[in-house]
């Protein structure tokens, strides 16, 4: 029983540790994330998160980033046919739905994803549903699919009424590191009971209304072209550079791998989280090995992302 618990002390942590290390990334990998009603995020009990999708797993890994709590969300089950992907990703808290491109036979386990999404909420989590079941790398919104609803429907059957959040997210850009992102957080205080198709419909109405307004696409502000500016920026672009041989094969391989679908920016997302802490490691090795002062190492290794977050773009 004892080691029960470490292991689920263990297991929080762990959540809470890679929580931390996906706020940090973000905010190298994003030059600047405009949060509107942030104060939504510390909502306690069952929680219904409901937003737009214009760009695959990186809109839950913003959005979930910023909740202090766990956040579970449904993904395209694609990406969950092989074995070791489902456990994977099933720790990162994704829970597979499938479409009828992934091929009829995959249709019936959609029932496992509703029965955990209303069970989740049942029991005091908190959900993130992508409420028009597809991705389009446009901040435009499209037709909702059934999903949302049924799901709903379903948790008001077990009694439980969630606290509703309308979430939009608008980005600059689709194409990698220096976007600017606009996410808009709502209450959507709903507590009538969705019993009929006339009810979903309603529903459906008024959070595509809320939803519509929340989506704001980023304004890039205009760059300052004073001489102070374009020297920091050239220092800084110096800096960018000297990352070439790690950043710019990775960002090809991201690109060949990804050609043709949305998954772009989550891909290059995902292996920059992982192997940048590895390419900082090899100049912290490099460093130490030239007898360069350990303090002046960790400034170095600090300053390089920083520095480069203003490059960008």
């Amino acid at each position: 029983m004892v080691r029960f618990f470490l292991y689920l002390y263990k297991l929080y942590s762990l959540v809470y540790l890679l929580k931390l290390l996906i706020r940090a990334a973000l905010f190298i990998f994003c030059k600047k994330i405009y949060i509107k009603n942030k104060s939504l995020v510390n909502t306690k009990g069952p929680l219904l998160i409901i937003a737009n999708h214009p760009n695959s797993f990186l809109d839950a890994v913003i959005i979930g980033a910023q909740y202090s709590r766990r956040v579970y969300f449904l993904a395209r089950g694609d990406v969950f046919t092989k074995k070791h992907h489902r456990y994977l990703l099933g720790l990162l808290n994704m829970i597979p739905v499938y479409r009828l491109r992934e091929g009829r036979e995959f249709l019936n386990l959609n029932e496992y994803a509703f029965v955990a999404s209303k069970n989740l909420l049942a029991k005091g989590e908190a959900v993130l549903i992508f409420i028009e079941g597809i991705c389009l790398n446009t901040n435009e919104l499209q037709p909702f699919k059934k999903g949302t609803t049924r799901i709903l429907q379903g948790t008001q059957e077990l009694g439980v009424f969630p606290s509703i959040h309308v979430v939009g997210i608008g980005y600059d850009n689709f194409r990698g590191v220096g976007k600017y992102v606009n996410v808009v957080y709502n209450d959507f205080p709903y507590t009538k009971t969705i019993i009929t198709a006339k009810d979903r419909v309603e529903f459906n109405s008024a959070v595509f209304a809320l939803l519509n307004k929340n989506i704001i696409t980023p304004v890039v502000p205009t760059a300052n072209n004073s001489m102070a500016r374009k020297l920091r920026f050239a220092f800084a672009r110096a800096i960018y550079y000297l990352q070439a041989p790690y950043y710019f094969p990775l960002r090809h391989f991201v690109a060949r791998v990804t050609k043709n679908t949305v998954f772009y920016d989550s891909v290059l997302f995902a292996f920059l989280l992982f192997t940048y802490p590895l390419f900082l490691l090899i100049i912290f090795l490099l460093l130490y090995q030239l007898s360069i002062p350990l303090p002046i190492i960790l400034i170095t290794l600090v300053a390089i992302p920083l520095v480069s977050k203003f490059a960008s773009k």
